[in-house]
């Protein structure tokens, strides 16, 4: 039998904001527990249920529905207030509003709001704000209405009413699956739900539509350029819970709509076939651009060669006679050395010369062992965040004579395509990278594409230089590249260290350990600046999820958290951006530390090292998650100090030798492996790089 209780909030002791699902505490020490979705501290709930028995918690009343109004109460007119309900009224403001306005306090804010620049620090700035924050409120109060049947949250209910103003509850019921295309966060899963529970046939061509465009989405994110025909139709047969054959009309039409792009049986998203399209027309053009200045002999020894190696002086020398090089080689062949030749090379005749690199680290990296400034190939091509673009294009192009592009690994289709609009003809463009590594998070695989078509000059360093053979760490990385076993002594003095250990379960322990208490003494290493734990994969009891959550339990001792979308965030954390965002010129694998939490303006202030503070609004801090532990796939392109990598059998589907490669060639003066040489063996063996769908050079352009 059902049972009504009736309270006021008093407190939260869990909240996830993604699902709704709650521990909460009422004023008359009642603990309710279930799905409590865009409920504040200070309102009062009259909950449906019943009561339970938990073991350790005692009893606790378990919600089935309930029913919300507005706090009566001073205090819960406050705490309701001061809960972060609206952009601009923090605890402090709170308590000053409902000292002067007591119990007419909501009354007056939702009729007469112009009152509250009678508060003690409310100025005009911040009463616009107040005002425009309860008018959002109010309206995602009633979108949250609407949407609650269909388990969304109030992070995405936000995210919905940005998007779509005044028209959100109208465009989800006429076409939820827009959603997809519109927002980021919400998938196809979550708008088919919707799209369900609204009435949504399973043949309605828009659900259809949106399946298609989800499985080549998700193929993207897997790094793939294209799907073929056959096995998109497989994938989508299998999201949609229907059969789609390789001639069905759907997929006719959305070509004609130019939504796809059809090839050779290729199914492509179409900015990934014209960004391939345009690298291939750009490579071609550079190539095919004589270059009329090439290097006299002579020149080569005023630069003193006798430091470069054969291999070395061939690069310089090919900097000189080609319009665009790659250069490829491992840790400590000498690629630093011989950039700075090729630059000498080019500054004795007076040429004007760019760095860049894909990442800000890479960039600051760079910056440092040239000697010379390097930017990030965004703030290069100088994006313009008011259009989403870039102004550097074929229309305005890079003013440079040389251009050089480090880590190029990491560079994706649709970056190197606008990088190489914005070389001009006359330009030499260098780029760098080792192509044993991971390809790009993002979709491609076009360092390896470039080298493999056989059109570009390509000069590989391959000797390992007498000071690097010092270091255990790039001799192994060379080892681990030939599938040989590594050298493990773990003596004192060395760098690369393996610790045996087969139990899954005591190896998170190890590693805090070693963080917290033997590498700070022994090296002093900071435990979250200089340390960094490399994990092959997200779950698991060695994945990123589970070792972030001890990490920041055990290494951030700020007690003030915050949580949102599911996730809890301190002070201080380490944490990693999960996507590209333009506006705030922080990208996808960037790395930061959480500064400060402003409460009143809802904001999360965030140090990426680029010498100012980036702004997250709390809607946007699904964009971020901890990075005590991250994967290896994004530790791409990033140095550290000292890496940790456990290593076991539980990482069986992602044990491969490039992996392994890339997480040991991240570790600048210490690696430290944990787990098991059965695991490290079969990692060596599987040589299997998962091949992605890429078609670069495979057409001529039109």
């Amino acid at each position: 039998m059902t049972t009504t209780i009736q309270g006021v909030i008093e407190r939260f002791t869990y909240h996830n904001e993604e699902t709704g699902y709650s521990v909460a505490r009422l004023e008359n020490n009642i603990t309710a527990i279930g799905n409590l979705p865009g409920i504040k501290v200070g309102q009062t709930v009259k909950l449906n249920g019943n009561w339970v028995f938990h073991p350790s918690y005692g009893k606790q009343f378990k919600i089935e529905s309930f029913s919300a109004s507005y706090p009566a109460t001073v205090s819960g007119i406050a705490k309701y207030l001061g809960s972060g309900l609206v952009k601009g009224i923090g605890p402090v403001t709170a308590e000053r509003i409902v000292k002067v306005f007591k119990e007419q306090t909501l009354d007056i804010i939702e009729n007469s709001i112009e009152r509250l620049i009678e508060i003690e620090g409310v100025g005009n700035k911040r009463l616009e704000m107040i005002k425009k924050g309860w008018k959002e409120q109010k309206s995602i109060k009633d979108l949250m209405l609407f949407l609650q049947s269909h388990d969304i949250s109030t992070t995405l209910a936000i995210k919905i009413y940005k998007t779509y103003g005044e028209r959100a509850s109208l465009v989800v019921k006429e076409d939820p699956y827009q959603m997809t295309y519109d927002i980021w966060g919400i998938g196809f899963k979550t708008a088919d739900k919707i799209g369900k529970n609204l009435g949504f046939e399973e043949l309605h061509p828009a659900r259809i539509k949106a399946g298609i465009i989800y499985v080549l989405n998700e193929a993207v994110n897997d790094g793939h350029v294209y799907l073929p025909l056959e096995k998109l139709t497989e994938s989508c047969s299998e999201i949609l819970n229907m059969e789609i054959s390789t001639e069905s009309p759907v997929l006719s039409e959305m070509q004609m709509q130019e939504r796809i792009i059809i090839k050779d049986d290729n199914v492509y998203l179409p900015p990934f076939y014209y960004a391939e399209k345009g690298i291939n027309s750009r490579v071609k053009a550079l190539l095919n651009e004589e270059n009329s200045e090439s290097s006299k002999e002579g020149e080569l020894f005023s630069i003193e060669n006798h430091f470069f190696s054969d291999e070395q002086l061939k690069a310089v020398r090919d900097s000189q006679l080609h319009r665009m090089l790659i250069l490829t080689g491992g840790p400590g062949t000498g690629k630093t050395t011989t950039l700075k030749g090729i630059i000498k090379a080019h500054q004795l005749k007076n040429k004007k010369i760019m760095l860049a690199a894909p990442t800000g680290r890479a960039a600051k990296r760079m910056s440092e062992v040239i000697g010379m400034e390097a930017k990030t190939i965004h703030r290069l091509l100088e994006f313009d965040p008011a259009f989403h673009r870039f102004k550097r294009d074929e229309e305005n192009q890079l003013e440079t004579d040389l251009l050089v592009i480090d880590e190029v690994s990491m560079i994706d289709t649709i970056l190197m395509n606008s990088l190489l609009k914005a070389v001009k003809n006359s330009s030499t463009l260098i780029l760098v990278g080792d192509v044993n590594q991971l390809p790009s998070i993002g979709a491609g695989n076009v360092l390896k594409d470039m080298i493999d078509s056989g059109k570009i000059p390509v000069v590989r360093l391959t000797k390992i230089f007498r000071q690097a053979e010092k270091s255990k760490i790039i001799v192994n990385s060379h080892r681990i590249n030939r599938g040989e076993y590594p050298e493990i002594t773990n003596k004192e003095g060395s760098d690369f260290f393996f610790l045996e250990e087969s139990d899954n379960e005591k190896i998170p322990g190890k590693i805090l350990s070693l963080c917290k208490n033997r590498l700070p003494k022994k090296f002093g290493f900071d435990p979250i600046k200089d340390i960094q734990v490399l994990t092959p994969m997200y779950r698991g009891v060695m994945g990123a999820n589970n070792l972030n959550a001890a990490f920041q339990e055990d290494l951030n001792n700020n007690r003030f958290s915050f949580a949102k979308g599911g996730r809890q965030f301190k002070i201080g954390d380490k944490v990693m951006q999960l996507r590209n965002n333009y506006d705030k010129e922080v990208f996808n694998g960037d790395l930061g530390f959480i500064r400060a939490v402003d409460l009143e303006n809802q904001v999360m202030k965030i140090d990426f090292g680029t010498g100012t503070l980036k702004d997250y609004d709390f809607e946007d801090l699904d964009e971020l998650v901890l990075a005590y532990a991250v994967t290896v796939h994004k530790s791409q392109g990033s140095e550290y100090p000292c890496v940790i990598l456990p290593l076991t059998l539980n990482h069986y589907m992602m044990l491969q030798r490039n992996l392994l490669y890339t997480a040991i060639t991240r570790a600048k003066k210490l690696l430290i492996i944990i787990g098991t040489k059965k695991a490290l063996a079969i990692a060596l063996r599987n040589n299997k790089v998962q091949e992605r769908y890429t078609s670069l050079f495979r057409y001529e352009t039109d």
